[in-house]
């Protein structure tokens, strides 16, 4: 017989080990349930909580006028689907209706398909539905032929005011435009993101078996701000004219852009500034996937040389540092050897026209005469290299001017303090060749040249909701007798030269400025050692026009980028519109715009009564 298998010592480790598992369970849940309650807590509420941000409405952006909308933000629909709660037939006859109420073709039918076969639980299938198609969905929705979709509201940019051009929409450059996920891109979009967009609403919501949040549950975490209103300096209608004589130049001269940009040399503000080729900004998608250059604004973006349009920087320094007068003889000898006769310049015709004026060598914009000019501004190279230089940096060229659009560049000028420039570096920086420069840099550079010698804060915004901006403090550059003088030469320039006195005057106003023809440099010709581009130049007119003698009242920049001459000879190239026909039409166009200037009085020379 077997002996008993029980004894009382046995039955105690038991009783022991089943108290310690009691223990250990009790002590484990003690532990979740009061030390972690606290994060698993936490970590509940996060896994059923999905935080939702929603965009306040974006800013409108006006005209100066504030009656002529440029951008606006509507609402349209995106179009949903849960293809999770789909049986294959209801994918099947929801994919066929869907096709015939968006009028689909072939591939984007496909493509619609393809995505409520993925089976997913939230599915983008279309977005921005115009509300006439909207509601045929939502009419479908309730009479059960579309399952699983749904609409919902969706902000959307547009911008409409037609532009100049063909398939363009107005100063869309200039304003840049905003991506699906409300973010500024280029331009006034851009560089007041903050302002037009304000912040979004942030709410926690309940999720439900879906994952979509249930509104019952909403929890504000903040409420956000409204985006606000931007009123520009723009003019609506002049900018239009402007975009239009863009265009006529572009196609007349065969170029690859033309811009302009229209100022108040006293205040800064820009009211026309476009570029062709433009863009349509209510399709910027299609420009971004072919041609997305398009986007940069020439005007405030692209370094270029300026040529001739530079002469009268070496001008104000010269008459600064009373090295020249206006009536001092200088003798054009058409070439000019340099640096020991390692180096020349030429005029663009090659031929000297003997002994002439300061002021004459400007309006024959011989080249010759500006470098024996600048390289005379002091008894050395190195000296005169230092006077010219700093002239360029108090006019504001190599830094940004500051105007309020994003991306603007800097432009490239060599400092003669860290590398000496020699006499060919000097002549050449006399008639601006060896520099780089941005169109909005030139305007503002001559806006302190005929306004009395103060530099200007270029910008395009006037007033952010009700609050206008005011113009800040302006720095003195130059003083205003020599301003006056400046503007007496810009005036003898078309004045005095034929060729540009016919296309360049306009009648019953005052009207001066300087042309510049530049060479354009390819550096991927000649097997990528780079050469001089073939009869293609850049040409530039910068130039003011006033209702008074001596007084501008506007600033007009022009540049035709790799124009193709139709008469190409040593020393004279001609284009169907040349740089300055083209100013005279803009300028034109401006100072008969209707409101657009105010009354200024004037001293001696020229003084804004603001």
């Amino acid at each position: 017989m077997l002996g008993r298998t029980d004894s009382r010592s046995r039955l105690l480790v038991l009783l022991l080990v089943f108290v310690v598992a009691a223990v250990a369970v009790v002590g484990r849940l003690a532990y979740w349930q009061v030390l972690k309650r606290d994060d698993l807590t936490t970590q509940a509420v996060a896994q059923t909580t999905k935080e939702v941000s929603e965009p306040s409405r974006r800013g409108d952006i006006y005209d100066r006028s504030g009656t002529v909308v440029l951008a606006t933000t509507v609402e349209r629909d995106r179009l949903v689907a849960d293809a999770k709660v789909l049986t294959p037939e209801q994918r099947e006859a929801t994919g066929d209706e869907l096709v015939r109420i968006l009028t689909l073709g072939d591939t984007d039918a496909a493509a619609l398909r393809d995505k409520l076969l993925t089976g997913k639980t939230y599915i983008i299938l279309a977005r921005e539905i115009e509300p006439a198609v909207a509601d045929q969905i939502r009419a479908a929705i309730a009479d059960r032929r579309l399952t699983g979709i749904s609409l919902e509201a969706e902000p959307l940019r547009v911008y409409p005011q037609a532009g100049g051009g063909r398939d363009s929409t107005l100063a869309a450059q200039l304003l840049g435009f905003v991506n699906r996920e409300g973010t500024g891109q280029y331009g006034v979009e851009q560089a007041y993101q903050d302002t037009l967009g304000g912040s979004p609403r942030v709410a926690d919501f309940q999720r439900d078996a879906r994952g979509q949040p249930i509104p019952e549950t909403a929890t504000v975490v903040s409420p956000g701000t409204a985006g606000q209103d931007v009123r520009l300096t723009i003019d609506a209608g002049l900018q239009l004219a402007v975009e239009q004589e863009l265009l006529a130049a572009y196609v007349a001269d065969d170029a690859k852009s033309v811009s302009a940009i229209v100022m108040d040399p006293y205040t800064g503000e820009v009211y026309a500034e476009a570029t062709y080729p433009s863009y349509d900004a209510n399709d910027y998608r299609a420009i971004a996937a072919k041609d997305p250059q398009r986007f940069i604004d020439p005007i405030v973006s692209s370094n270029y040389e300026p040529g001739s349009v530079f002469k009268m920087m070496t001008a104000a320094a010269a008459l600064q540092h009373k090295s020249v007068t206006l009536d001092t003889r200088i003798k054009d000898t058409g070439t000019l050897q340099l640096d020991g006769g390692h180096a020349h310049i030429d005029d663009a015709d090659r031929t000297g026209m003997g002994w002439m004026t300061f002021q004459d060598g400007v309006a024959f914009s011989r080249n010759v005469v500006a470098a024996k000019v600048a390289l005379d501004l002091a008894p050395s190279t190195r000296a005169s290299s230092a006077i010219l230089y700093d002239t360029w940096l108090k006019l504001g060229f190599g830094t940004k001017t500051g105007i309020d659009l994003a991306n603007e560049a800097s432009g490239i000028v060599r400092d003669p303090g860290l590398k000496p420039w020699a006499q060919i570096d000097l002549a050449n920086g006399a008639f601006g060749q060896g520099v780089a420069v941005t169109p909005i840099q030139l305007a503002t550079a001559y806006a302190a040249l005929m306004n009395g010698g103060s530099m200007v804060q270029p910008h395009v915004v006037k007033a952010i909701g009700e609050r206008e901006i005011v113009d800040p403090p302006k720095a003195k550059v130059i003083d205003q007798h020599l301003s006056s003088q400046l503007i007496g030469l810009m005036n003898h320039v078309v004045t005095t030269v034929p060729f540009y006195k016919n296309r360049t005057l306009v009648k019953g106003y005052d009207v001066g400025g300087k042309t510049g023809t530049a060479q354009i440099w390819d550096p991927k010709a000649n097997h990528g050692h780079g050469a001089w581009k073939v009869d293609l130049f850049n040409y530039s007119f910068v130039g003011y026009i006033g209702r008074q003698k001596g007084v501008p009242d506007l600033v007009v920049a022009v540049r035709i980028e790799e124009g193709t001459p139709t008469v190409v000879r040593v020393g004279h190239l001609e284009m169907p519109v040349m740089s300055f026909e083209l100013f005279r039409r803009i300028a034109t166009d401006a100072i008969t715009t209707p409101d657009l200037l105010t009354d200024r009085m004037t001293t001696i020379g020229p003084v804004a009564a603001r």
